[in-house]
């Protein structure tokens, strides 16, 4: 195998992966509400999330909600001896929770 199969073979899968990934924003449980906004601190950390509802929740009410499985698009990480919100490496940089508005 040369170097362009390799090339190919791993673009084909990037695009593939691209694809799943749109089809599973797509297909959000209706039982999970989307994160629209976030509320940083001085240090630019979020403190607070606010849903497409107009719920807003404090950070530790964002992680409990996220690992219970309500919150669209996100993942629990346990990293630095503490629970981290983080968007799902999805593909999707809209729905990034740096790239969200602020409120």
């Amino acid at each position: 195998m040369d170097n362009n199969d390799f090339e190919e073979i791993y673009n084909q899968y990037k695009a593939e992966g691209e694809q799943q990934a749109q089809q599973e924003v797509e297909q959000a449980s209706t039982n999970q509400e989307a994160i629209i906004a976030v509320r940083k601190n001085e240090d630019g950390d979020i403190i607070a999330i606010k849903t497409e509802s107009g719920r807003e929740l404090d950070y530790v009410t964002a992680l409990k909600e996220a690992k219970a499985g309500q919150l669209a698009h996100v993942d629990v990480f346990h990293k630095y001896g503490r629970d981290i919100l983080r968007s799902e490496p999805d593909g999707v940089k809209e729905n990034n929770l740096d790239n969200l508005d602020t409120f």
